[in-house]
């Protein structure tokens, strides 16, 4: 089985929601209309009967809105969703001096879901727990700290008396996480529309995961900058492709 063969074996297909969401989260623009979303639909293998009806679903389910013009746009939650992959696309780092972040959580008596919420928004931030109620991560990151964060936890900082590198690697499956970047990278080295754009899809959800640490903490060759300029590519080239698609048919 060649490289990309194996690749694509360990994607799974995109529902039409899924790629309709891609193809929003992705445009240039805030609103797509039917038209348009059709076209892009048809790129990655889905007829306009199957557009159509997920829409409809998507529009009673609230994951888009459909404006008096007849248009869609993404409903708020998935905006934020959005935005939060345009933050793993473009994550800005800074310079490194080796001191880290450490979140203690102070807060007792939660429920078990304002836990594992507390836990989602922490991971969010790219933060590793090192023990229970204890969170890390290099301090190259802005961290988005919240007035409701900051109810919840004390922020300080911290330098490691061990290797920081070796700790990194104990809180990020560093391995792991690159092994599947370079699967997904040779899954976008294709001629296939559909198997392109499921790899990209699934590069972005990879992306989330990406700790974003300095480049002293990594092992060498890191994919993830490859990653991010394969997926910025194909958003490129889905966008002209639309346009393309659009000017044709009108």
């Amino acid at each position: 089985m060649s490289s990309n063969n194996a690749a694509a074996s360990a994607l799974r297909p995109v529902s039409a929601r899924s790629a309709l969401l891609g193809l929003l989260m992705g445009a240039e623009v805030p609103t797509l209309s039917a038209r348009e979303l059709v076209a892009g639909g048809g790129l990655v293998g889905f007829s306009e009967t199957t557009v159509r009806v997920a829409l409809s679903r998507m529009v009673a389910a609230e994951d888009l809105v459909r404006t008096v013009d007849g248009r869609y746009r993404l409903s708020e939650r998935l905006s934020h969703r959005q935005r939060r992959q345009e933050a793993a696309i473009h994550v800005q780092t800074s310079a490194w001096d080796g001191e880290w972040d450490m979140v203690v959580i102070t807060a007792t008596g939660r429920s078990a879901a304002d836990r594992a919420s507390l836990r989602a928004t922490l991971t969010d931030l790219r933060l590793a727990e090192l023990r229970e109620g204890v969170w890390v991560r290099p301090a190259n990151l802005d961290l988005a700290w919240s007035d409701h964060l900051a109810g919840l936890c004390e922020r300080l900082t911290m330098r490691p008396t061990t290797d920081p590198a070796a700790l990194a690697g104990r809180l990020w499956d560093l391995t792991g996480w690159a092994d599947r970047a370079r699967e997904l990278l040779a899954a976008t080295d294709t001629d296939d529309p559909v198997l392109r754009f499921t790899a990209c899809a699934t590069s972005v959800r990879h992306l989330l995961e990406d700790p974003a640490l300095p480049d002293e903490l990594l092992p060498a060759d890191w994919p993830g900058a490859a990653l991010r300029k394969a997926h910025l590519d194909y958003k490129d080239w889905l966008i002209e492709t639309r346009r393309a698609l659009i000017e044709r048919v009108s």
